[in-house]
């Protein structure tokens, strides 16, 4: 069906696919834009309302930390302790007229360094325009404070019997109760953060009097009217239990509602702000940014402007609709790019491509036009010839190769008449009493055997080590036993793993004869094997360990590489470089032979292979 419905002509489906694939590139690049932008300047505005509101934050809770160092500091200075102490029997100050100078001069002391203390605290002469140090009789205090109190003789008493000021007052530990009017004041507009805290003697548990501060709600609002806020945005702070709305300079307590629909907190730079979408009572969803304040326990939360955000957002749509244009325009372009080389030789050519992938691979002069379409027509018709070229080199060096590897494998002569010698040898030395020799011709028989019998190119890994026992038996007659060989095959079934013939042997004679034999002492050949690489995909390693010479970092990839020098013998003839290509060549460049050598020390040549499994049972 989707056959018919495509057009025949080239010309036509072109024109289609270049639609298709600008079209789709268009979609795709628009909602890939569309995604990206959109996160981006959400993320964007989160940030940069919470850098506002971190500047907000840092600039109160500076000022706060101060206002409440000196608090603390007005609980426990020397001074204000003397003067509490002084004057909490007394119901008044003592006349210029009265001998009491000791007493005028502890208040007047105590005064100074009051006012010297609140001088030295940053930015109280503008945000706290009233503290009071009271005796616990209320009777008589210390006051730094504007014009503009009333009920000055009985402040302490007026300010006692406020509630507010017995909530912090009475309060276990330190707490906020929001923004309130001064009792003390005419002026009911202003609102101020009051601060009470409990003064206690030094040497008991007896409370001298107290401490009263009224800190201005413009510490807060003359940050905040620096706050680049846009008319639909909200600024709310939190303080304790209450939450007011900051509005046109002023703050008015309300309740934040809203319904949280999603979590976007990891947009944040700092891990102590929040963001959320929100949904408000009026339906409509909108963001907020929630950022604490100081150390006090406040907050305080934006709600999001909507319409600076879309006007960024119709930028950003100007942008995207540039993109879909250029990419539109694109497709243009290259449709009459493509449009201008239509014509014969492009289906000819791919008639031709599909020949050649069916397996006809014979030249084609009708494809050899004078052009360029006629280049790439000779191009093919040369490639198809040099493919047939390699395959038929591919098949004869293969067949080569294959040759050359298993040829040391095999015997071209009978060897009966040998076996027989040997074995003839074998029983003169058994009745002579030679033993050494019997055992000596036994080995070599069965070695001699193992050369010329079969042409299997695996064989199980016990039929390997006997093979490696028969040649090492006939070198320990030769090196009067100073030699010896031990095995440490990590479980039986490892006996039946299979790995080409004679690939520990020449492994064994170039520990033999490049290893122990320069060292001119005892030496000892370990072999282990073992299982390694998981069960997804097992491997067998297999190594073989020597106290010999060792080797340098250059004779190991002359040894790795073929580039020693070759030796006359006939098993070293297989040489370590071909054992190893042998492995790579029959299960890929993962497996083969690594070496890891310490010069005067060892040497160990270790074996990878995969782990098959002969399927006939062997006896050990």
């Amino acid at each position: 069906m989707l056959k018919r419905l495509m057009p025949r002509s080239i010309r036509t489906r072109i024109i289609l696919s270049t639609a298709a694939i600008t079209l789709g590139i268009a979609a795709v690049t628009v909602s890939i834009c569309y995604t990206i932008f959109q996160s981006f300047l959400r993320k964007a505005e989160i940030q940069s309302a919470e850098f506002n509101l971190q500047v907000i934050s840092n600039n109160v809770a500076a000022d706060m930390d101060g206002f409440l160092s000196f608090a603390d500091w007005c609980c426990v200075n020397t001074e204000i302790h003397q003067f509490l102490n002084a004057f909490r029997s007394k119901d008044r100050m003592p006349a210029i007229s009265s001998q009491d100078n000791a007493m005028r001069s502890i208040a007047l002391n105590s005064y100074d360094r009051l006012k010297e203390e609140y001088n030295n605290t940053p930015s109280s002469d503008n945000y706290v325009p009233r503290v009071l140090i009271s005796t616990e009789n209320r009777k008589l205090y210390l006051q730094i404070s504007d014009t503009s109190a009333t009920n000055t003789s009985h402040a302490a008493e007026v300010l006692f019997e406020d509630p507010v000021f017995q909530t912090l007052l009475n309060a276990p530990v330190p707490i906020w109760n929001g923004l309130h009017t001064d009792p003390l004041r005419d002026d009911p507009g202003e609102l101020y953060l009051p601060i009470a805290r409990p003064i206690y003697s030094q040497y008991n548990t007896d409370r001298l009097g107290w401490v009263y501060l009224a800190v201005s709600d413009r510490v807060i609002s003359d940050n905040m009217n620096a706050f680049p806020l846009e008319s639909d945005s909200s600024l709310y702070i939190t303080i304790g239990d209450h939450t007011y709305l900051y509005e046109d300079g002023s703050f008015r307590e309300t309740e934040l509602v809203c319904t949280p629909v999603k979590d976007l907190s990891k947009e944040t730079f700092h891990d102590q702000t929040s963001a959320q979408l929100v949904e408000l009572p009026d339906r409509s969803s909108r963001y907020l940014v929630t950022c604490p304040l100081g150390n006090q326990g406040w907050t305080i939360t934006q709600i999001l402007s909507d319409r600076a955000y879309l006007t960024q957002r119709n930028v950003y749509n100007q942008i995207i609709a540039g993109i879909v244009v250029f990419i539109l325009i694109g497709g243009l372009f290259s449709y009459f790019l493509l449009n201008r080389i239509i014509n014969r030789p492009v289906r000819k050519l791919q008639d031709r491509i599909h020949a050649i992938a069916q397996g006809d691979f014979s030249r084609d002069p009708s494809i050899e036009w004078p052009d360029e379409f006629g280049a790439i027509g000779t191009g093919i018709n040369r490639m198809s010839e040099d493919v047939v070229t390699l395959m038929n080199k591919k098949v004869e060096d293969e067949k080569q190769k294959k040759d050359l590897e298993y040829q040391i494998l095999q015997s071209q002569i009978n060897p009966h008449f040998l076996y027989n010698t040997l074995n003839s040898i074998k029983w003169m030395a058994t009745i002579q009493g030679a033993s050494g020799i019997g055992e000596m011709t036994t080995a070599l028989a069965r070695l001699m055997k193992n050369v010329s019998k079969g042409t299997a190119a695996l064989i199980p890994l016990k039929e390997e080590l006997d093979l490696v026992n028969d040649y090492f038996l006939i070198q320990q007659y030769r090196y009067g036993g100073s030699i010896s060989i031990e095995y440490q095959i990590e479980d039986d079934a490892l006996y039946r793993c299979l790995l080409h013939r004679f690939t520990l042997q020449p492994i064994v004679e170039n520990a033999l004869f490049h290893g122990i034999e320069p060292k001119g002492c005892a030496g000892k050949i370990v072999i282990r094997a073992w299982t390694d690489g998981g069960q997804a995909k097992p491997l067998l390693r297999i190594s073989v360990t020597d106290n010999g010479i060792g080797m340098t970092e250059d004779t190991i990839r002359q040894v790795l590489s073929g580039d020693a020098p070759p030796a006359a013998d006939f098993f070293r003839h297989v040489g370590i470089n071909n054992v190893n290509k042998r492995i790579q060549y029959d299960f890929g460049e993962d497996c083969g032979i690594t070496i890891d050598s310490k010069p005067g020390v060892f040497t160990t040549m270790t074996i990878t292979l995969p782990y098959i499994l002969s399927e006939r049972d062997l006896l050990r």
